[in-house]
Parts: structure tokens; C-alpha cells; sequence
């Protein structure tokens, strides 16, 4: 059994933008586990209103991180970001 602590850090609506912040939070080298209602993902998935939110989770140690890797991400700061050539 795992000892890791989860903590909520966003909620999000939709498993498209959840999954898009998972994979931004996990390249950081940030656990995360996301949570939703069992409703939700079901054959005819809900997709507005309370059902449809998806918590985002991630080890109580690595919150403080999370939090500002999504504050950055709110505020714009990553989308100029420039990566070395793959060459």
C-alpha cells in the first residue's frame, strides 16, 4: 500500500484538459492522479456541470510545485517557452 499523501491541486472540466495538465505536471516529474465521479465516465459521459469536474491530485510534497507550474500555466508564462533542436 502506498503512503503517498494526495492532494488536490486544480479541478478542472472535461477529461481533455485534465489529462493535457497531467501530462504538463508529470513531465515536470510531478505524480498525479486524477478523480472523478463514477458518473462521468461512464458510456454516456457527462461532460457539463458538477459530474463532469475531475480533481486533479498530486503527493502532498510535490503541492507547492504543482501549484506553481499551473500558476504559470494560467497566467501565460509557459507559452513562449523555446526548446533545444532535436537535431
Amino acid at each position: 500500500m502506498s503512503d503517498i499523501e494526495w492532494r488536490v491541486v486544480d479541478n478542472v472540466s472535461g477529461s481533455a484538459i485534465a489529462e493535457i495538465i497531467k501530462g504538463m505536471l508529470e513531465a515536470q516529474g510531478i505524480k498525479v492522479v486524477l478523480s472523478q465521479e463514477g458518473i462521468g465516465e461512464s458510456v454516456f459521459p457527462v461532460t457539463v456541470g458538477p459530474l463532469s469536474e475531475i480533481e486533479i491530485l498530486v503527493p502532498s510534497s510535490q503541492l507547492a510545485e504543482a501549484r506553481q507550474i499551473l500558476e504559470d500555466y494560467n497566467s501565460g508564462k509557459l507559452e513562449n517557452l523555446t526548446y533545444p533542436s532535436q537535431g
